[in-house]
């Protein structure tokens, strides 16, 4: 990467898991509106099958660096209660997107879902696949922490059908571990690499970060070194985000003890060369997937998709989020639930959907979202076909001139293409694309750098 760009194009902009991103939603959606709206869209495309994302907020030790909506406590005795409450937010759906639902992907995410009991997630699995109907190519995965997560929690989330895991590892190094108190020795993450494999899992991911405080290249390097010989099946490679004003977690360090600018830059140049080394192909942004994995394939037949949950290789319209904070999106509309878990409890007890804002996406959003999410997963987006365009697209080959220039964008009057100098840019080139961005300009820091 070039070290001018770099200094250049690093600027606060949205990692589009949607659009319009979340801070330009529109009004709160009232929970009879979403619920119509959710009806309309899962009967017209039944046949395409449904998302389940489940947020399982709990946590033992709070991550400093950790960007997600947690609760920190040591009372397991929350677990029942918890997933009552997921399981009845899932029955008031059920009454509205009809009968034996088609289940196409689950992922359970977190917080730390290796928090429950294996007993209490095979209750949440079977009361969610109750009466549903599931797709001969559906996904199921789970997010894990290498220090908790069993062989028990592997074996029974296998019979349930889930054969992906994601384990989140950041830093091997103690420093960095102890500042951003996450930890978990390289012996944790080979046994539980070595029980899934075993096990039968088909797909291993680990998410590292780099950015982190007190972050090196030795300590990448030390850190990559035990990727390339556990040599998982995808790496989430991410730039950490630093963003104390919604984060209190992360005011434990300042931007004193972090790399920035160059340092930082080189952190990504290592990390990428050193898997790119181990036969690791780059998927879309901050992903990596070996040749033999289905993320490749997907972005190779063109099949990559990107929603709240990230990049997967199923595309389904319809995304339920059940638990606190979670996102739904039926395509036409996004919905989120409540952030506290006192809130959501409350309103699932009482029988209401839990949602507290959302967006109704106009004509324009429909459209640009599609142009974003064509160049998040195939680096190349045209508006020359009917129903493809809308007039904010005339302003893209001026916009992103400078970029062509900088050779990062190749550009027609009706299509751009991503080079592969461009790739670490593709937030910036799809800001372009965000007419809500443009037209009401932040008046305060809302995100994270974008290199």
């Amino acid at each position: 990467m070039d070290h001018r760009l770099y200094v250049k194009y690093n600027v606060p902009g949205p990692r589009y898991t949607s659009y319009p991103t979340v801070p330009y939603w529109e009004g709160a959606m009232e929970q009879d509106q979403w619920a119509e709206e959710l009806s309309l869209q899962a009967h017209a495309h039944a046949a395409e099958g449904i998302s389940l994302y489940v947020h399982l907020p709990y946590c033992e030790s709070l991550c400093t660096y950790c960007g997600c909506n947690t609760r920190i406590t040591v009372d397991h005795r929350v677990e029942g209660p918890y997933i009552d409450a997921v399981l009845q937010e899932w029955s008031m759906y059920r009454k509205r997107i009809g009968d034996r639902p088609l289940i196409k992907e689950i992922h359970l995410g977190g917080g730390t879902p290796t928090f429950f009991d294996p007993a209490q997630l095979r209750r949440l699995i079977l009361g969610l696949l109750d009466g549903c109907a599931i797709a001969d190519d559906h996904e199921f995965g789970f997010e894990g922490h290498p220090a908790n997560t069993t062989r028990e929690h592997l074996q029974t989330l296998y019979d349930l059908g889930f054969r992906r895991v994601s384990y989140g590892i950041q830093d091997f190094d103690p420093k960095v571990q102890d500042i951003i108190h996450r930890f978990q020795s390289v012996e944790q993450v080979e046994a539980v690499t070595s029980w899934s494999r075993e096990i039968g899992y088909t797909s291993i991911n680990y998410d590292l970060v780099y950015g982190l405080p007190y972050q090196t290249e030795d300590s990448i390097r030390q850190t990559l070194g035990v990727v390339q010989r556990l040599l998982p099946d995808r790496i989430a490679f991410y730039s950490y985000a630093h963003v104390p004003w919604l984060k209190p977690g992360q005011r434990r360090f300042t931007e004193a003890d972090l790399p920035e600018g160059e340092a930082k830059r080189r952190l990504y140049e290592l990390g990428r060369s050193m898997l790119e080394s181990s036969g690791y192909e780059e998927i879309g942004m901050d992903h990596f997937a070996l040749r033999s994995d289905a993320l490749f394939q997907a972005e190779k037949n063109g099949r990559l998709h990107r929603n709240f949950m990230g990049y997967t290789t199923t595309t389904s319209r319809i995304m339920i989020g059940l638990g606190v904070s979670s996102i739904s999106d039926c395509w036409t509309a996004f919905a989120q639930n409540v952030k506290t878990v006192e809130a959501y409890l409350e309103m699932v007890r009482a029988g209401r959907l839990p949602v507290f804002r959302g967006h109704l996406l106009n004509d324009e959003d429909r459209i640009l979202r599609r142009h974003i999410l064509n160049l998040m997963c195939n680096m190349r987006t045209a508006w020359n076909e009917p129903g493809s365009r809308v007039d904010w697209l005339d302003r893209i080959p001026e916009e992103l001139s400078e970029m062509e220039q900088d050779g990062l964008v190749r550009l027609t009057p009706a299509s751009v293409e991503v080079t592969p100098a461009g790739r670490a840019f593709v937030r910036n080139i799809c800001m372009a694309f965000d007419a809500r961005l443009w037209r009401k300009q932040p008046e305060t820091s809302l995100f994270s750098m974008t290199v």
